[in-house]
């Protein structure tokens, strides 16, 4: 097998994906820059920024054929439409949390949420697309399993944040590969849908930005920017490297997620988290080495 490093793409993808990864977190901790907004507010900014961006994106890359042919299927099926409205609705919810999490000192809960997703997409995979696991998979699932049991007899919860993004996220997927569209068209949107919702959000009582032109000539478009990029890099990856590959660096981002709420936010890690943490980490390194492994056939 020819290592990423005498392929001139893989490594290119590897760079893309991992840049993708620290703009994401780069956005949770640039929430804290957009004071006084509040989360709702920035949500909604980020959708008005990022539609265009999204938009502009497509142009770059001749992506229009794609995105007016799925429109065009969109108004000619009633059940497409709302499975686009209901994908849009997942999306939205977990772009909201994202950004109001670190207003709130939730960040280290959210990034528990998407350790927990690739988990909770394996089990996805085996009970509603009936995939095969592997024995590194079912202890990866293990392992997983006593982080969360550990929480739930620590806290007698889950905080809602973790289960938002761990189970939030795989309808979401599964809707996405039942509309069978470009990614690109789709993200696109899933944009252009949330929009009137933005601005209805901003128009009915969003925290006002006049008199704060460092706020909206900068922070606001820097907002957007980053969003467009981070997104644009991570559906170059995605095209870029071998699935399992792209699967593995997807992990990434919550490590880097933990950082920024660490060492930037200033939440604090206790030891009961940290023993809900290593569980879940050992079933990371597992799914992690079992897509290596699957990399390297």
């Amino acid at each position: 097998m020819t290592g990423a490093g005498d392929d001139p793409q893989a490594a290119r993808g590897i760079a893309l994906s991992v840049a993708a990864s620290a703009l994401f977190a780069l956005l949770s901790a640039y929430a804290k820059l957009l004071a006084p907004l509040t989360g709702l507010d920035i949500f909604a900014w980020r959708i008005i920024w990022t539609a265009p961006g999204a938009l502009a994106v497509v142009a770059l890359r001749g992506r229009w054929p794609a995105l007016r042919e799925l429109l065009a299927r969109a108004f000619a099926s009633r059940r497409l439409a709302l499975s686009l409205a209901a994908s849009a609705g997942l999306l939205g919810l977990q772009l909201w949390l994202f950004l109001w999490a670190p207003l709130h000192g939730r960040m280290l809960e959210v990034s528990l949420g998407y350790f927990l997703l690739p988990l909770t997409m394996v089990l996805v995979g085996r009970f509603h697309y009936h995939e095969r696991l592997s024995a590194l998979q079912w202890l990866a699932l293990a392992c997983a399993a006593a982080g969360v049991a550990h929480e739930i007899w620590a806290t007698r919860a889950f905080a809602w944040p973790t289960l938002v993004v761990a189970l939030g996220y795989p309808p979401y997927f599964v809707l996405r590969r039942r509309v069978n569209a470009d990614s690109l068209a789709l993200f696109s949107v899933e944009m252009l849908a949330l929009l009137p919702i933005a601005a209805a959000m901003l128009a009915a009582g969003g925290t006002s930005v006049a008199g704060r032109p460092l706020l909206w000539a900068m922070l606001l478009p820097g907002l957007g920017a980053i969003s467009t990029l981070a997104l644009a890099s991570y559906l170059k990856a995605s095209r870029m490297l071998p699935m399992a590959l792209f699967g593995i660096l997807g992990y990434v981002e919550p490590v880097l997620l933990v950082a920024v709420a660490v060492l930037v936010l200033g939440e604090a890690l206790s030891w009961q988290q940290l023993a809900t943490y290593a569980p879940i980490w050992a079933a990371v390194a597992l799914t992690a080495w079992h897509g290596f492994l699957i990399a390297r056939r």
